[in-house]
């Protein structure tokens, strides 16, 4: 990855009565344009999230999404679906007066950068994926009910402790009621047990920094409620409409690389094939030392070669 960089420019966005962005512009404002679309949803952008570009070919643009990192207010469900973000991402481009872009986003990352680009296929110059999710109900099912629990039971039965044991044959279901409970401890106890779910299991080597992420109020609060009301909506998707032909269609013209974590048990590698049947044209690139995070060693530098390729990409 590149180097610690900071940005030259820092705004705020207001997209609705409700909510109003934050979003940055580092590297050259000059060069080529690519928006970062970071996971979640509700987890907000990092930094070190600007160091899978080059600082000098690339303007770097990273914004947090609606009810998360510094965009306002926190961890706010209302007027928050993936068509909302998706009408964001075009708010956020003409705003900048950007006429097309590269596209970068993994986990649900990689869903709205399915979803922008099916929607706006002509703003579009690239897309780079990791650890592809389209929000299918199987992927939910293996992540939250039965397929990594197999694999991680002692993390497991960390967080299904809050849940009674008659609410725990649906556990998004369970964990939405006490997420929006208005009993503050039952909330954000709730809170800590999703995201903590999470950060265990997404890497191959499990790295207590980020797990300790988890334990913080306010990352835990717009993490977990925030995720938690899309998956307990589906994602506002038809099941498995982003891999439905008719929706690939609009965007097989645009260059496409995918890199998969082969032991990503967050978002398998199931999926990333299944898209890769449907649109064959894509590169997919199978990780066979990693799990799911962009920051394991074999899936950053695939990441880094990827926006390499196409810095200098005009179409």
């Amino acid at each position: 990855m590149y180097p610690d960089i900071t940005p030259y420019e820092t705004g705020w966005l207001k997209v609705s009565d409700v909510h109003t962005l934050y979003y940055e512009c580092s590297g050259n404002k000059d060069a080529s344009p690519v928006v970062f679309l970071h996971g979640g949803p509700g987890g907000g952008c990092d930094p070190k999230d600007r160091s899978f570009f080059n600082p000098d070919k690339y303007k770097i643009i990273l914004h947090d999404q609606r009810g998360a990192g510094k965009s306002t207010p926190s961890a706010c469900l209302e007027e928050n679906t993936t068509w909302d973000l998706v009408k964001d991402i075009e708010r956020l481009r003409e705003h900048l007066g950007i006429e097309k872009w590269h596209v970068f986003g993994g986990s649900w990352g990689s869903t709205l950068s399915l979803a922008y680009a099916q929607s706006h296929p002509d703003r579009v110059r690239s897309l780079v994926l990791r650890g592809i999710f389209t929000l299918r109900k199987s992927e939910l099912n293996f992540f939250y009910q039965n397929g990594t629990s197999h694999l991680f039971p002692e993390a497991w039965e960390e967080y299904i402790a809050p849940i009674p044991e008659q609410e725990r044959h649906d556990m998004i279901l369970a964990y939405h009621a006490q997420l929006n409970s208005v009993d503050d401890q039952t909330r954000l106890a709730a809170a800590k047990a999703w995201s903590k779910w999470e950060m265990e299991t997404s890497r191959l080597i499990p790295d207590s920094d980020y797990i300790a992420r988890a334990a913080s109020d306010d990352f835990a609060n717009s993490f977990a409620r925030i995720e938690n009301h899309y998956f307990v909506n589906d994602g506002f998707f038809r099941d498995g409409q982003l891999l439905e032909v008719q929706e690939i269609d609009k965007i097989r013209h645009i260059p496409c690389v995918i890199v998969q974590g082969r032991y990503d048990v967050v978002c398998p590698a199931t999926t990333a094939l299944a898209l890769k049947k449907v649109w064959p044209e894509l590169t997919l690139h199978m990780v066979p030392d990693a799990g799911h995070s962009s920051r394991e060693k074999g899936i950053a530098e695939l990441l880094v070669k990827a926006t390499d390729g196409f810095a200098d990409l005009d179409i």
